[in-house]
């Protein structure tokens, strides 16, 4: 389940632009110039962690770290890929934007 849950990731990226993706020890970083997302698997969801350059308070984020006076990391528990809706697909796409090309 959580191999589909990342290709679902990678496939709505594909859509939006060029990303390139950069496995680390700690999972996979998704960047443009720099990190945008990244994904990390925990027992029973992947963890998807988003850059903003706004804070986002909704229930289905689980943490928020103020990395920057500009840029929060916001973290949402995808348990299946239905979790992955429009909602955090619109986050998904925002971070994207908000990174320098």
């Amino acid at each position: 389940m959580q191999h589909a849950i990342y290709d679902a990731i990678v496939a709505h990226l594909a859509r939006v632009g060029p990303v390139l993706v950069d496995p680390v020890d700690v999972g996979i970083m998704l960047k443009r110039t720099r990190t945008f997302a990244e994904v990390r698997t925990k027992k029973n969801a992947v963890v998807l962690g988003l850059l903003l350059s706004r804070v986002v308070e909704h229930p289905r984020i689980t943490r928020t770290i103020k990395t920057s006076a500009n840029r929060a990391a916001h973290f949402v528990d995808l348990v299946r890929v239905e979790d992955l809706d429009g909602e955090v697909r619109a986050w998904l796409t925002e971070a994207f934007l908000d990174s320098p090309p």
